[in-house]
């Protein structure tokens, strides 16, 4: 999903597309065979098993992905002199702080996806010097799948109002302003993590309620618990990340996220 917006807002770049079948990237041949010939500048990292209840029952290929392939990148990027920009999230901690959780907060895991992506984050930071580590969270953008792909068809769908949980805050972010972030840091970059997530919080009850009012929808939706949805994974109930760094490098604030909704909404719409 960032993937495909990353083709399209950079291609004021030479860009390479690496994806399965053709690169495994936790293989550390084929890795290196693609970086070796293509000699990039930059390497941006944004491949990973998201599947979080399934990471639950398959930690071998959550740790596969998430921390070996991180590993493989960075030793090849390093080979090679490439800086690297890898994509984190939010399930680094435990979800719960009473504040949004900044970069210099220390991760606490508590899935097996959030337990693989911090392992891989070290895996960057041990194995390539010259990176960046853009943590996200609550991501949507075009083609999905996403939590507003799957209001957007249960909306128009009839029935009883639909329950969405009430009780987890996070940011909603567009692919289009990670995009958006990682071309600036492209021209100007800062070294260690960076929280990259659209400004404003909200629940997951209050986004399908935005995304019903800027579609249109008028099926009703009522709020619930967590606990009314019990998955094998656990949700953090706080995913709010502080762009503290962003800050302290005099780059622009992330856009609000009710803006970049209306936005994504409105280009699917017309």
């Amino acid at each position: 999903m960032l993937g495909r917006t990353l083709q399209r807002k950079l291609c004021g770049h030479e860009l390479f597309i690496a994806d399965l079948p053709e690169v495994d990237i936790a293989d550390s041949r084929s890795v290196e065979q693609v970086i070796s010939g293509l000699k990039p500048d930059v390497v941006i990292h944004a491949a990973a098993m998201t599947q979080v209840d399934v990471c639950e029952s398959d930690a071998d290929a959550a740790f596969r992905v998430n921390a070996l392939g991180s590993a493989c990148v960075a030793c090849a990027a390093t080979r090679h002199g490439a800086r690297m920009i890898a994509i984190s999230t939010d399930y680094v901690f435990d979800g719960r702080l009473d504040r949004p959780y900044h970069e210099f907060d220390v991760p606490a895991p508590c899935t097996v996806y959030g337990a693989s992506k911090l392992a891989g984050e070290e895996a960057v930071r041990r194995h390539c010097p010259d990176h960046t580590i853009v943590r996200i969270a609550w991501l949507y953008g075009e083609g999905g799948p996403s939590f507003v792909h799957t209001m957007l068809k249960l909306g128009v769908q009839e029935g009883e109002p639909l329950k969405v949980v009430d009780d987890q805050i996070g940011n909603p972010t567009s692919t289009e302003a990670v995009a958006g972030l990682i071309a600036r840091l492209l021209e100007h970059p800062v070294p260690g993590v960076v929280h990259g997530s659209c400004e404003g919080e909200t629940t997951w009850y209050g986004f399908a309620r935005e995304i019903f009012r800027c579609a249109g929808l008028a099926r009703s939706l009522a709020p619930c618990t967590t606990a009314a949805f019990p998955r094998p994974a656990p949700r953090p109930a706080n995913s709010r990340l502080e762009k503290r760094m962003l800050r302290l490098a005099g780059l622009p604030p992330m856009p609000h996220w009710q803006t970049e909704l209306e936005k994504f909404i409105s280009s699917l719409v017309h």
